[in-house]
């Protein structure tokens, strides 16, 4: 994937939030997460003033909001979390659909998921109306280290060529009578993705030595 090409989360428009520079983007999210992370779980108010101001973003954006419902999926490892955590924190408990579950638990649970959905629908905002060539041009203007920037540069270049890579491994696996989904494979598929890993990394040290060769000095 070149340089100029999009990325996945990307949705093409010409809003005001899209024409927005890079780096004042990152920045408002920063601060607006660091404002949502320190808000005690009990203001339950003020998060909902916050959902306003995001949503009031994303409308400005243009984004459809389904667009951005649809990639929320990546916040399913945080409700799992937070369902299980008034199963297992201590403290007074009360009777909900006759489960026993801790009161401060629920209080902390619903603090966590409000604070997770804030911060992954504004991660996903900036990511749809940012271009990956200007975001990391942003971070460059915002003086992150050169070696992050890169990292982040070779993550975004290379994950679909790994990702179509790991597609191309399970369909010979399927050719060869595997399930990838079947538990009676997950050895197999376990050495699979070890070798992907082997690939990957061999593949990371001669784009490395490539790029030495040209006279790459660490920074793009």
């Amino acid at each position: 994937m070149g340089a100029g090409h999009g990325h996945r989360l990307h949705y093409h428009g010409h809003s005001v939030v899209h024409r927005a520079q890079a780096h004042h983007k990152v920045l408002a999210l920063l601060g607006f997460m660091l404002v949502v992370v320190a808000t005690p779980v009990t203001w339950y108010a003020v998060f909902a003033a916050y959902a306003v101001i995001l949503l009031g973003v994303v409308a400005a954006s243009r984004v459809p909001f389904g667009y951005l419902a649809k990639r929320m999926l990546i916040e399913v490892p945080f409700v799992v979390f937070a369902v299980l955590m008034p199963f297992v924190a201590t403290g007074p408990r009360i009777q909900v659909l006759g489960l026993s579950l801790s009161e401060a638990g629920l209080i902390a649970a619903g603090g966590f998921l409000i604070k997770a959905s804030l911060g992954v629908l504004g991660a996903l905002t900036l990511a749809a109306t940012t271009e990956v060539p200007d975001l990391l041009a942003g971070l460059q203007r915002l003086r992150i280290p050169a070696e992050m920037v890169a990292i982040a540069s070779f993550m975004v270049r290379y994950l679909d060529v790994v990702t179509a890579e790991m597609s191309r491994m399970f369909t010979a696996m399927r050719s060869r009578g595997s399930d990838p989904r079947s538990p009676r494979h997950w050895p197999a598929m376990a050495r699979t993705l070890g070798a992907l890993f082997i690939r990957s990394y061999e593949r990371g040290e001669r784009v490395h030595l490539a790029m030495l060769s040209r006279g790459y000095t660490g920074r793009l």
